[in-house]
């Protein structure tokens, strides 16, 4: 188990949240899986499930933008055992899908708003 304690500042989270938000579909559905640890095929599998098997995320794909939101501090490693990396949501990475959900939110209430405009 992972107990290190992450400092967040607010130059760190105003560089996550220039970086990250808006969120690519893909992004968002990584860190939505990461609420509890899950390593790369677990992430696959519920991103899948998730979207209905809309979304189906190729293994370099899900392990290139793991690397990344590690390095940014958006998730952390929760353990590494059995030759499995399991990954789980950081503070940081917490507070930029806040962000994110936020303006998804803003999103669906205008696209409900107008939709009957464009039918």
């Amino acid at each position: 188990m992972n107990i290190t304690k992450q400092v967040i500042t607010v130059s760190s989270i105003e560089k996550a949240l220039k970086k990250y938000v808006p969120m690519t579909e893909t992004a968002f559905y990584i860190l939505l899986s990461l609420t509890g640890p899950r390593h790369g095929y677990g992430i696959i599998k519920h991103v899948e499930e998730l979207s209905g098997g809309r979304i189906r995320l190729g293994s370099g794909t899900v392990y290139g933008t793991l690397t990344k939101m590690n390095k940014d501090g958006l998730i952390t490693v929760f353990a590494d055992e059995d030759r499995k990396t399991l990954y789980e949501i950081s503070a940081l990475g917490k507070k930029v899908m806040s962000v994110e959900i936020t303006r998804l939110k803003e999103l669906h209430r205008n696209a409900v708003t107008f939709e009957e405009d464009f039918l």
